[in-house]
């Protein structure tokens, strides 16, 4: 049994309500049962995992597109970021996905080569990032 299947079975036990995807690579999958749910939802191919379970997926950038979709019919999403991580509600996913692209922004700047007008664009940008953030806080 994979360690991927292995957590979706252990989240599973504690929550059969919830509905449980896994980022793997540049794909966000579903597994099993939530496999065969969403991909009757979301218009998803479904395809093996291994011999007895069944995934469906989609790509990393489609996220807040698929997740809108399902927040139109009110399921609980949990993100798991890898297999070590613990399960986040897609919200908090978002949130805290989002402040890190943020902070990795900020740390990637070489402040001692920027122009004054790329200092100021660089300003303006994440000020823009952190009032888009906001809307995670209210």
């Amino acid at each position: 049994m994979s360690k991927l299947y292995e957590k979706y079975r252990a989240l599973k036990s504690e929550d059969t309500s919830k509905f449980y995807l896994f980022k793997s690579g540049i794909f966000y999958i579903f597994l099993d049962e939530d496999a065969i749910k969403m991909s009757e939802i979301l218009n998803l191919k479904l395809t093996n995992l291994n011999e007895t379970v069944v995934k469906c997926g989609f790509p990393v950038k489609n996220l807040d597109k698929y997740l809108h979709v399902l927040k139109l019919y009110n399921y609980e999403i949990d993100i798991i970021d890898s297999i070590q991580s613990t399960a986040y509600s897609s919200q908090n996913y978002l949130q805290n996905d989002s402040v890190k692209k943020l902070i990795e922004d900020i740390a990637t700047i070489d402040f001692n080569h920027l122009s004054i007008t790329e200092a100021f664009s660089f300003i303006e940008d994440i000020t823009n990032k952190a009032k888009s953030l906001l809307k995670y806080f209210h």
